[in-house]
């Protein structure tokens, strides 16, 4: 009986982290305190469990078998998603936890995060990157002249392009993703999957849309080039396999290199280009389960626009660094070492592949050789989403080398937000992370893209992001009248009144929100990309402004 019980709440326990994974990264599993710590308390327990059966010797495929009677039995998903997801993470979750030397309650920790660890630190593994022994330079007050030539950056984040989407097909199935060829029809044909995508049910976007996206911004854009922050494929991640996420990378190179020919492009990677979704193991991992099929064909395709310099990390860990001009440097990151779903850190949280240590190195020679650099990510450090002793870590790099660090473009929430990074002897802001629209509309969000205005292309350029401007595709119009049109929706120094876009200006503005009911307002209309669900009261107020002050991921340290 004990062990039937342990069962189910595995069961409980995956089911209720892959609802985590299908919703935007700032919907979390809610509930009292009481019912988060009988949740926590299950979860332990049930991984004690798991970590028993296999020392008494039972396969991982009669685990499996467990797991998927019990999750059909108690209708915890869709007999499909019940199927896929034992399927696909079986081997994943249970060999890491075969492998892990935490505790079982540190395990629900490191990958429910803030959900079990409350105000509590992560699982007591602290380590700490090293920093170099020398002291960091002062700030320049270089400020561009006027007239100076800029640069004009577009930035495509989280496509999740959709082949099964189908046009009137039902946008509430009861799956985690719907408005595809298998979701049924809805008794109100009104309700039914729009022609170029849906506000309404957990759905992506056909690819239609995307191509006409591209063929807008090749004729009606001017930009020099594109950072692409990753998140490739749909959400139906039951339903996936490597082959798959290949096709739908080349696809999408493909279309790039044909919509955009002369125009270079810098890549980071998602949390769902991987198969399974989120599966990053660290490059120890060999054989059959390493992620050399992922990586050797990052390189591959990233190729077309990177050196063969770069070649050698991507393939170790899908992290590179390039030298774009003298004095103007990117560095993309693997954020998916920081994804607390990424079941193989089970194994060792521990810098994995090295990556921030690297980025230390990478940073202090830029320093030295006075170069700006732009990082690119996908999944941000302040999210819950993100291991925080790994954030923590990353904020101590960001906050030495802020001076160096000109723009930090990331992704992964869907939402029009960002995230300040304080310094903590000073509490002054000293950077700020740039999280971009989406293009998928995955949860009731118009798409969307964003262009950045930088300074750039001249000797002692300060390589800062200058304005930022916004743009959606209204799918209300495009799918009652068939007209496409993506509109302006707003810039930001001149809708936020900034002064400029400096850290400091960002931390002010998020000062006024909380005074500012029509600022509030407008902020909020954008951060949602005028789609569904515009309502926030005041609890909602505080949270959104508390995340945009959140860099480490659980410290509320500067709201």
């Amino acid at each position: 009986m004990q062990l039937r019980i342990a069962l189910i709440f595995v069961v409980c326990a995956l089911c209720a982290l892959h609802t985590v994974k299908a919703k935007p990264a700032n919907q979390v599993i809610s509930g009292s305190q009481v019912g988060l710590d009988v949740y926590c308390a299950l979860c332990s327990a049930a991984v004690g469990t798991v970590k028993d059966m296999l020392k008494w010797g039972m396969s991982r495929e009669a685990i499996a078998k467990h797991l998927l009677s019990l999750c059909e039995i108690l209708h915890l998903e869709k007999e499909i998603v019940c199927k896929g997801l034992i399927s696909e993470f079986k081997v994943e979750f249970i060999t890491a936890l075969n492998g892990s030397k935490l505790s079982d309650a540190e395990d629900c920790v490191l990958v429910a995060g803030n959900i079990c660890s409350g105000a509590a630190h992560d699982p007591p593994l602290a380590w700490s990157v090293k920093l170099p022994n020398i002291p960091k330079p002062s700030p320049s007050n270089h400020t561009p002249a006027k007239g100076a030539p800029k640069l004009r950056i577009l930035q495509l984040a989280d496509i999740h392009l959709d082949s099964l989407y189908t046009p009137g097909s039902s946008t509430n199935c009861g799956l985690p993703l719907c408005c595809q060829s298998t979701s049924g029809r809805p008794s109100n044909t009104t309700e039914g999957a729009g022609y170029w995508g849906s506000l309404h049910g957990p759905c992506d976007v056909p690819e239609r849309t995307i191509d006409n996206l591209f063929a807008h911004l090749s004729k009606n854009e001017r930009f020099d080039m594109i950072y692409w922050t990753g998140d490739l494929p749909a959400h139906d991640i039951w339903q996936q396999s490597r082959e798959q996420q290949l096709s739908l990378l080349k696809r999408l190179t493909d279309k790039l290199l044909k919509y955009f020919p002369n125009i270079p492009i810098y890549s980071s990677v998602g949390n769902h280009e991987s198969f399974p979704a989120d599966s990053y193991p660290p490059p120890y991992v060999t054989g059959n389960q390493s992620e050399s099929w992922l990586y050797d064909t990052l390189a591959q395709t990233w190729s077309h626009w990177l050196p063969a310099s770069t070649m050698e990390t991507i393939k170790y860990g899908g992290f590179y660094t390039v030298l774009v001009k003298p004095g103007f440097r990117i560095i993309s990151l693997n954020t998916n070492f920081c994804e607390r779903q990424n079941f193989w850190l089970l194994l060792n949280v521990t810098d994995p592949a090295h990556e921030l240590q690297w980025l230390v190195s990478v940073l202090q020679s830029a320093e030295l050789n006075g170069e700006k650099v732009h990082l690119l990510g996908h999944v941000p450090p302040g999210v819950d989403d993100c291991i925080r002793v790994w954030s923590e870590n990353l904020n101590k790099i960001i906050v030495r080398y802020s001076n160096t660090i000109a723009g930090y473009f990331l992704a992964h929430t869907h939402q029009d937000e960002f995230e300040l990074f304080y310094d903590p002897s000073s509490k002054q802001p000293v950077a700020i992370g740039y999280l971009s629209p989406s293009v998928t509309t995955f949860i009731g969000l118009n798409p969307g893209y964003r262009i950045y205005t930088v300074d750039g292309f001249y000797d002692n350029s300060t390589w800062g992001v200058l304005d930022h401007e916004t743009k959606i595709l209204n799918l209300t119009r495009a799918n009652t009248e068939n007209i496409t049109i993506w509109q302006h929706e707003y810039f930001a120094k001149a809708d936020y009144q900034l002064a400029d876009l400096s850290p400091r200006s960002w931390h002010d503005f998020t000062l006024r929100l909380a005074s500012d009911d029509d600022l509030f307002q407008s902020f909020y209309k954008y951060y949602k990309k005028m789609g569904a669900g515009l309502e926030c009261d005041q609890a909602c107020r505080k949270e959104r402004i508390c995340a945009l002050r959140t860099s480490t991921s659980g410290d509320k340290t500067y709201c």
